[in-house]
């Protein structure tokens, strides 16, 4: 080949690299929320049983959803351009198997803590495989949706030793997430334990059912708590400001209040919240511009990414881009212009649950990017970002459920299977 054709074929390359094309939408897994377009229809909301993560028979939708007109099948307006990477861009090398795994976090030597939903903390040597097991977890609340759920480590957790686990509890007939904070202690044999356990946060009020506590977790640059509440499958709580639930919450580290929480000067459960209107958040993640992003499970149809802004209500349940289970629509979201809009949705739907937003170096191509697990697809859902737009902009299937996604150390992706065998998986570039 000439010099000539040489430098033609980069430039070609290059170029492929800014050229515009169209959303990759392969087809979502079947499943209990699968529904299909919009309606331009507006009705007052029905207090129908929801939800597409692992419901009990009780929960699945009576009849099949109404068909809404044609729209967007995957809404949202980032980057859908071509990018000159591996396809696929990763190999999926197993590590451990665990049992009902919900959520993973990296200790400074490398080592992996990972919740079971069943009530059991484990540490995985991730370069053995080994698994111990950290003892003095709190007792949980076991079925339905509900069990032992996130982990974090304190930022200042080289020091202080300080985790955060949450998970549910049950008082009489009725259920509840609670967020506590303890110090760890590994041992020499590759387990540990808990001491100094501490109530941090609960959900207010508990109610019957086992459903969509979300509870998810994260820290902020500036050392504040966030935690994800859901809706408890009663809709309605989520738009009121009396309790916790439907909202995502802003706290100490200790489980105070922040003075400059918007409704700080209401005082009581209402200055907890940092914003409402939320049915099933299940992910959160800080982008490199300390904006935070949350995802949340629609009902049939509507899956949402969200920009979590201030003080903002983001419209659950009167509007939402899909309908209820029995086939009742919903307002869409640009009927009430008051309320916030998701920046990306799903219909039909990936059931999304856990979320990082890629900072490492392992795969330069990723850097930016969101990756959200899917339930219901099956499969890692990659999201581009365009400032405060965004759109999925690639799906890549992966056989099961997958609950949780982390960055490693190293800038390895890390996935987590939502199944009794569950698979602890790293993701690395191909050979």
């Amino acid at each position: 080949m000439s010099l000539r054709m040489l430098v033609l074929a980069g430039a070609t390359l290059l170029l492929g690299a800014c050229v515009e094309a169209p959303p990759v939408e392969p087809a979502d897994d079947t499943s209990a929320q699968a529904a299909a377009g919009r309606s331009v229809m507006v009705a007052t909301p029905a207090r129908a049983a929801p939800s597409a993560e692992a419901a009990t028979p009780a929960q699945q939708p009576q009849a099949a959803p109404a068909l809404k007109a044609p729209e967007q099948q995957t809404g949202g307006r980032g980057y859908r351009h071509r990018l000159v990477e591996a396809d696929p861009p990763f190999q999926v090398q197993p590590v451990a198997t665990l049992s009902e795994p919900w959520a993973m976090v990296f200790l400074p030597d490398g080592r992996l803590l990972v919740t079971q939903k069943g009530g059991q903390l484990r540490l995985v040597n991730v370069a053995s495989g080994n698994i111990g097991t950290i003892a003095g977890v709190p007792a949980v609340a076991y079925g339905g949706q509900g069990g032992l759920g996130d982990v974090i480590l304190h930022p200042q957790f080289a020091s202080n030793r300080r985790i955060y686990l949450s998970y549910i509890e049950r008082s009489g007939s009725n259920y509840g997430a609670v967020v506590v904070r303890a110090q760890l202690t590994l041992d020499a044999s590759g387990g540990g334990s808990l001491s100094n356990v501490e109530r941090v946060w609960e959900q207010v009020p508990k109610l019957g059912g086992q459903g969509h506590f979300s509870h998810r977790l994260a820290f902020d640059g500036s050392q504040k708590l966030w935690i994800t509440s859901g809706d408890r499958q009663a809709f309605d709580p989520a738009q009121d400001m009396t309790g916790n639930l439907g909202k995502i919450l802003r706290l100490n580290d200790d489980g105070s209040v922040p003075a400059d929480n918007p409704f700080a000067a209401q005082g009581g459960i209402a200055a907890q919240v940092w914003t409402l209107g939320h049915r099933n958040p299940l992910g959160i993640a800080f982008d490199a511009q300390g904006r935070l992003w949350s995802h949340e499970m629609g009902p049939a149809g509507g899956d949402e990414l969200n920009l979590i802004l201030r003080g903002r209500n983001y419209g659950w349940p009167l509007v939402s881009n899909g309908n209820h289970y029995d086939g009742t629509p919903i307002p869409n979201h640009d009927t009430r212009p008051d309320l916030e809009a998701p920046k990306a949705w799903w219909t039909p739907v990936i059931a999304p649950a856990g979320m990082i937003i890629y900072s490492g170096n392992l795969f330069p191509t990723f850097r930016g990017d969101a990756f959200i697990g899917g339930l219901a697809s099956q499969a890692l859902v990659r999201v581009r970002f365009n400032d405060t737009s965004a759109a999925e902009f690639r799906r890549y299937p992966m056989g099961r459920r997958i609950r949780e996604v982390e960055q490693g150390p190293d800038g390895a992706i890390w996935l987590l299977e939502d199944a009794s065998n569950g698979r602890l998986l790293k993701l690395v570039p191909p050979a």
